[in-house]
This record gives C-alpha cells, structure tokens and sequence, in this order.
C-alpha cells in the first residue's frame, strides 16, 4: 500500500484533474489504515463529479465504518439512484475483511427492513 500511494501521489501531481489517481491514492491509505486523509480525498473528488458511484461507495464504507449509519445509507442510496452500481464487486475485493463483512451484513438488514 505505501508504494501505490507514493506511485498514485506522483501520479496525481503529474495530472490533478485526473480522477482515477487520486481514488488510487484514496484506497491505499484506506489499506494503510489513514482513514481520514482517505475520507478527505474522496471528498475532494467528490466535489469536483458528485455523480461517481466509486467515491459515493467508498465514502459510504467510511461513513459505516465510523459508524454514521445515516450517512452511510444516504451515500448507498445515491449510488443505486445514479444506477451504477457496477462499482460495487471491484470495490469489495479493496475493502479489508471486516469492513466488506460491515458493509454486506449492513446492505442485507437494510434490504429487509425494505421488503418488511
């Protein structure tokens, strides 16, 4: 994780407008457990496409993870309304084993409270 957030930084400071480098750089710090600067990343990404359902999912499982489960729904709930929910499998194998465990056990007892 440190080498691809050295690699995704220069990557970054080569092109600012370029979206994928800093989700890349979002993820690796995630990985090395910075989760605040991670979440201050997505952020910045989010304001410039608040339309991504990348960054809206990721910052969905930080906003689980720190345990804003209302934030956390909001953010969920914007990526199933955009439709691109395709980001969700890859975004899963990024995730550590009891966040991807937070994030499924949390999507399942929500889509059963929707079908109750």
């Amino acid at each position: 994780a440190p080498g691809v957030y050295q690699l995704a930084s220069l990557l970054e400071e080569l092109d600012a407008s370029e979206e994928a480098s800093r989700i890349l750089c979002a993820d690796a710090l995630y990985q090395m457990g910075c989760v605040e600067e991670a979440h201050k990343l997505l952020l910045l990404a989010l304001s410039r496409n608040p339309q991504r359902s990348p960054i809206l999912a990721r910052l969905a499982l930080l906003q689980l993870k720190k345990g804003f489960f209302y934030d956390g729904n909001q953010l969920l709930k914007k990526v199933i309304r955009i439709g691109d929910t395709s980001c969700l499998a890859p975004i899963m194998d990024i995730f550590k084993d009891e966040d991807r465990k937070l994030m499924q056990t949390h999507c399942h007892f929500r889509a059963l409270t929707i079908l109750k």
